[in-house]
């Protein structure tokens, strides 16, 4: 994905070559708005959360409905430089975190700065949103190596992620007293947890939903540091104040789809699917019974002229499932339907009379 214009204009040049290599077209800033304009933004205790996360006295690693996804921690920066090392990456991943860890990381005093200028109209405030967002490029890997292994390629949740960044570049109000890492985690992570439920998934999960299940997460933390164990359902649900059949119900859907051309075994020269009972198929003995009556129809067939044999074939789908009706018969071989219906009666007949001397009434049955 290409970024903004304006952080395209002030990014080093190996930045720009593979801003323009990753250039997706569903990926632009019509996308942006399609995901994020609805948002209202984050409210202040989650920011403070992110800002001071409390201290967890028990060292317990909070789950909420699935165990393998814990909450994530806010990214620091002094951590975005690890995320290259972390994760398995391709050639075009590679290079793009190359280009920016080139790009200086902003100080305090600097970044208020530049966020302060980000307000101003004209070029110079195209400049400093420019500036921040090629600032905070790693800060969007870093959060979005949290989210690998769930439907995205890594390159994909930080082209997702990028546009969150964007979008907290637009909103950021340096006067509410967050750092801008702060409240661009809680955008970035917005914009990837979306794009996940939008794409990512076999089945949809609708986008209202995904803020639900990431608020009942963020419960359910709370509810771990505070009782020093994994909270119940019926807790959660008093504390989220909904039903407790909700709870459940969400369980189900963040379940996650596992494909039939899974490997199974050591060698995995087996998949799942071989292990699963299609109940809709025949079983061997209908198979091959089903099997031998093919036969002997096109055995009986055999025993009827051309004519007699074509007429059969049409009027019962034989060779392409399509039924015709007499007069349709009767145009393909320009007779009458009388004329039809006669040597159809001829046919039928020289088949039952064939039918009872082969016994196939076994078969039928």
């Amino acid at each position: 994905m290409s970024l903004s214009a304006p952080c395209r204009a002030s990014g080093p040049s190996e930045y720009r070559k593979v801003g323009a290599m990753q250039d997706h077209d569903s990926h632009d800033s019509r996308l942006l708005h399609e995901l994020l304009t609805d948002v209202s933004g984050p409210q202040a205790s989650e920011l403070d959360e992110l800002e001071h996360p409390p201290q967890d006295e028990l060292g317990l690693r909070v789950s909420f409905i699935e165990e393998e996804h814990p909450p994530e921690e806010e990214a620091h920066p002094h951590e975005e430089a690890k995320a290259e090392k972390a994760v398995p990456i391709s050639d075009p991943v590679h290079a793009y975190l190359r280009a920016i860890g080139a790009i200086p990381l902003l100080k305090g005093d600097e970044e208020l700065r530049i966020a302060r200028a980000m307000g101003e109209p004209g070029e110079a405030g195209q400049r400093a949103r420019g500036r921040m967002i090629e600032a905070n490029l790693r800060l969007v890997v870093s959060v979005a190596k949290k989210y690998l292994g769930r439907g995205l390629s890594f390159l994909d949740l930080i082209q997702e992620g990028n546009l969150g960044l964007i979008r907290a570049v637009e909103k950021f109000d340096y006067t509410r007293g967050y750092k801008f890492s702060t409240y661009a985690t809680w955008w970035i992570r917005q914009a990837i947890t979306r794009a996940l439920a939008d794409k990512a998934r076999t089945i949809r999960i609708p986008v209202h939903l995904v803020e639900t299940i990431n608020r009942l997460r963020a419960i359910s933390q709370r509810l771990t540091q505070r009782l020093g164990r994994k909270p119940s359902d019926e807790e959660i649900a008093a504390e989220a104040n909904v039903p407790v059949e909700k709870i459940a119900d969400i369980k189900k859907i963040v379940k996650d789809t596992i494909s039939l051309e899974t490997p199974i075994g050591k060698e995995e020269d087996s998949r799942l699917g071989d292990f699963i009972i299609d109940r809709e198929a025949p079983g061997p003995a209908s198979a091959v019974a089903s099997l031998l009556l093919q036969e002997e129809i096109r055995a009986l067939l055999g025993s009827l002229s051309d004519r007699e044999r074509q007429v059969v074939e049409l009027r019962f789908g034989i060779v392409d499932g399509n039924v015709h009706t007499l007069e349709e018969i009767g145009r393909i071989f320009g007779v009458t339907r009388e004329r039809v219906r006669q040597i159809e009666g001829k046919a039928l007949a020289k088949l039952k009379h064939e039918m009872s001397e082969r016994r196939m009434i076994e078969y039928i049955e």
